[in-house]
């Protein structure tokens, strides 16, 4: 082992245990069940992501474990998880209603967003979230599916809703 290779082998160890401890917190939130087998998989699932994000740079990793940010990173689940059930039921509606009305489109929508890993964070919820599609990341500059462009002011709106979600993933990764 050659001298750099000490503080690198560390480094890799620390960001293998920040992964997994947030990951096992980040599980236990998810399932909310303490029994044997349901956190003998979690760990086991918790400890191979870990381990094969080991050599991924991660900076802000270590954030994740500091207390305020984990607390907005658990608050923020159940406000995904609404705009998710809301979204859900728009796309319903509209997929049953007799004249379908959609107006698909690409719009433009500037972030706020400083962090790589926030900026990306954004462009998965937004996907995740049914009738949206995050189609592009380019710099501050997100490009957006939707499934029903509003007809004023399209790309002011979607920043406006995307306002919503920033402010929880600044307060995790900024």
């Amino acid at each position: 082992m050659t001298a750099t290779a000490g503080p690198l082998v560390a480094h890799r160890l620390g960001r293998f245990v920040s992964l997994f401890v947030f990951g096992a917190l980040l599980w236990l939130a998810v399932t909310w069940s303490f029994d044997a087998a349901s956190l003998a998989v979690g760990a086991l699932l918790c400890a191979g992501v870990a381990w094969g994000l080991r050599r991924v740079e991660l900076d802000e990793a270590p954030l994740l474990l500091a207390p305020l940010r984990l607390a907005f990173a658990l608050a923020y689940l159940p406000v995904l998880l609404a705009y998710v059930v809301r979204a859900n039921v728009d796309v319903a509606w509209r997929v049953l209603h007799p004249r379908l009305p959609i107006r698909p489109g690409i719009v433009r929508a500037r972030t706020t967003l400083r962090s790589p890993s926030g900026r990306v964070l954004l462009a998965n919820s937004i996907t995740l979230t049914p009738g949206t599609l995050s189609v592009d990341l380019v710099g501050d500059v997100l490009y957006v599916h939707r499934i029903c462009v509003p007809e004023q002011d399209p790309d002011g709106a979607t920043e406006r809703e995307l306002r919503k979600f920033e402010f929880f993933i600044r307060r995790i990764f900024e």
